[in-house]
C-alpha cells in the first residue's frame, strides 16, 4: 500500500536527521523532493502545492524540542498534514432511519457489487440485519453475480421482477421495513463512463429513497481518474463519503490523497483484499502513520482481536511464559494469520517492518503457508510437542508425507525457532514474564 510514495518520503526525512538546526534552504530543498513524490504519485496538483506550502511554513526555523531531533520534527509536521490531507478522524456511517439506507455508486468496474457484499457482511456482524438491493438491471448477470455475494455474506438480496431500477430500491425498503430489516445497501448500476442517463437515475433513486448515506466507490489504482469521477459524481448526485477499493494494491496513493481536498467528503471505508472480510474503516492517522514507516500497531491490534478470544489469547500467554511453545501452536498462530488476511497486508502495519523481515524472513505466499500447514500435519503429536526429536530421518519422512523437500521441512524447523524466540522476547517485555499488550483481552500496557 503506497510503497512506491512511502519509501520515497522516507528517503526524504531521513535525509533531515542529525542536524541540529534546520535553514530555510534545507527545509526549502527537502519540501521540493517532497513536491515532486507527491506529483509522481498521481497527487492532484493544487493539492500538492497547498500541502507543501503549510509544511515549508511549519517547518522553516523550527528547534529542536524536547527531545525530538529536526529530523523527527519535520517528520511529525509531514505526519500531521498528511493526516489533515486525509481527512482528519474517520468518519462514521450515518444509520439514521428505518430502514437505513446506503447508496452505493459509481463506475462499472470500481468493485461496487463486491463493496456491498462486504459492507452488508461488517454490518452483520456488527449485529445488524442488512438488506442488499439488486438494482443494476442493466449489465448481463449482476443481479446474480449480487445473489452470489449475498449467499457468501449471509445476508438477503432483495430483486425485483420487470420494474426499474428505481421502483426495485423503493420496493426494497418496504421489504426492510416490513420485515424488520436495517440497512438496506442498494447496489446501483455503473457505466463504463460518465453518462446523463446514469447521473438522472441516480438523482431520481437518490429522491425516491431518501439514503442516509450516498457512497462513491473508487478504484484507488486509478489515481488522478479516480479523483476526477468523484468530482463529477459529487457535482451531480450529491455524496456524502468514498469507498476507496484496491487500496492494498496502490502503490503511488494518488486518489486516497486527493479525493478529500477535491470533493470535500471523507474517505470512509477502504478496501483490501478479495475476501469479503477485506474492509476497514479508514483512519486518516493511521494511514499518514502507514505511508511514512511509523507502521499501524492500534488496526494490527483490532484486527487481531477479531481474530483470537480470551481464552486463546490467556492459554497462548501462559505457554510463552512457561517456554513450551510448540509446533502445534504454531500451526495455530499460521492459521489465525490466515484469519486475519493478507500477511503483506498486517507486516505494513508494524513499525520497522523491513528489519522484522530480515530478522524472519517468513514467506508472504499464502501457498508457501499451506505447505507449512501440511508439513506439521505429517508430524507425530510427539514431534509437533518435541521439535528437538526431528532428526534426519524424521525430516525425510515429514518431506515425503507432505509432498514437499527436505530442505522446506529444515526451513520450517528455522522459523518456527525464530517465532517462538520473538514471541518468548514479548512475554518478557515488562521484565515479569507477562504480555506489555494482551491482543486478545481489552488490556493494552504501553
Amino acid at each position: 500500500m503506497f510503497e512506491s510514495l512511502s519509501d520515497k518520503l522516507q528517503g526524504i526525512l531521513r535525509g533531515l536527521r542529525g542536524k541540529g538546526r534546520l535553514s530555510e534552504q534545507e527545509v526549502a530543498a527537502a519540501c521540493r523532493e517532497i513536491r515532486l513524490a507527491l506529483l509522481e504519485a498521481d497527487v492532484n496538483f493544487r493539492v500538492v502545492r497547498e500541502f507543501v506550502a503549510r509544511v515549508q511554513e511549519k517547518a522553516v526555523g523550527q528547534q529542536v524540542i524536547a527531545s525530538l531531533t529536526p529530523g523527527q520534527q519535520v517528520t511529525k509536521i509531514v505526519h500531521e498534514e498528511l493526516t489533515a490531507l486525509l481527512g482528519g478522524t474517520a468518519s462514521e456511517l450515518q444509520l439514521d432511519g428505518q430502514p437505513a439506507v446506503l447508496l452505493l455508486v459509481g463506475l462499472q468496474g470500481g468493485g461496487k457489487t463486491t463493496t456491498a457484499g462486504k459492507l452488508a457482511r461488517r454490518l452483520k456482524e456488527q449485529g445488524r440485519r442488512p438488506l442488499l438491493a439488486a438494482t443494476d438491471l442493466k449489465r448481463p448477470a449482476a443481479v446474480e453475480q449480487l445473489r452470489v455475494v449475498g449467499e457468501q455474506a449471509g445476508v438477503p438480496v432483495f430483486a425485483g421482477e420487470g420494474a426499474s431500477a428505481v421502483e426495485v430500491a423503493q420496493a426494497a425498503v418496504e421489504k426492510a421495513r416490513a420485515d424488520g430489516l436495517s440497512p438496506v445497501i442498494i447496489d446501483s448500476a455503473g457505466r463504463m463512463h460518465m453518462a446523463q442517463e446514469l447521473m438522472a437515475e441516480l438523482a431520481e433513486m437518490k429522491q425516491a429513497v431518501a439514503p442516509s448515506e450516498v457512497l462513491l466507490v473508487l478504484d484507488a489504482m486509478t489515481g488522478q481518474d479516480a479523483v476526477n469521477v468523484a468530482g463529477e459524481f459529487d457535482r451531480a448526485v450529491g455524496i456524502t463519503g468514498v469507498v476507496l477499493t484496491k487500496l492494498d494494491g496502490d502503490a503511488r496513493g494518488g486518489a486516497a490523497l486527493s479525493v478529500r481536498q477535491v470533493t470535500g467528503q471523507q474517505i470512509k471505508l477502504a478496501g483490501v483484499g478479495e475476501k469479503l472480510d477485506g474492509l476497514e474503516v479508514f483512519h486518516p492517522d493511521r494511514m499518514a502513520s502507514r505511508i511514512l514507516g511509523m507502521g499501524d500497531v492500534q488496526t494490527l491490534i483490532e484486527q487481531a482481536e477479531a481474530a483470537l478470544d480470551e481464552r486463546e489469547a490467556a492459554e497462548l500467554e501462559r505457554k510463552l511464559r512457561e517456554r513450551r511453545f510448540d509446533l502445534n501452536d504454531f500451526l495455530r498462530e499460521l492459521q489465525r494469520l490466515g484469519r486475519m488476511g493478507s500477511l503483506d497486508h498486517l507486516l505494513a502495519m508494524i513499525p520497522g517492518v523491513q528489519a522484522l523481515r530480515q530478522q524472519m524472513p517468513l514467506e508472504l505466499d499464502p501457498k508457501r503457508l499451506r505447505r507449512m500447514t501440511a508439513m506439521v500435519q505429517s508430524m507425530t503429536a510427539q514431534e509437533r510437542e518435541t521439535p528437538d526429536l526431528i532428526d534426519g530421518s524424521r525430516r525425510r519422512r515429514i518431506a515425503a508425507g507432505s509432498g514437499t523437500s527436505r530442505q522446506e521441512v529444515n526451513l520450517l524447523l528455522k522459523q518456527f525457532r525464530q517465532m517462538s524466540d520473538m514471541l518468548g522476547q514479548f512475554a518478557d517485555m515488562d521484565g515479569k514474564g507477562r504480555f506489555p499488550g494482551r491482543i486478545g483481552g481489552s488490556r493494552l500496557r504501553r
